[in-house]
């Protein structure tokens, strides 16, 4: 389980693969570096794919100023 204003109910190693996609993304893609590393973009991602939260409920859970969504 991995921890999240609840708990998800995904395996941590889910989180990591989808993280290491992101960061092998980023890295074939030559972007720049960004706020959210790769783990949290991972979590962010599978949250709103698992509970179907909307921007504003996700921005809450992970302390993002909802002006910015």
């Amino acid at each position: 389980m991995v921890p999240y204003r609840a708990t998800l109910d995904v395996p941590y190693e889910l989180v990591e693969h989808v993280s290491w996609l992101i960061h092998a993304r980023r890295c074939e893609r030559g972007t720049r570096w960004r706020k959210p590393g790769c783990f949290h973009q991972a979590l962010l991602a599978l949250v709103h794919l698992r509970k179907n939260e909307t921007l504003p409920q996700l921005a809450a859970g992970f302390g993002v100023c909802t002006t910015t969504t």
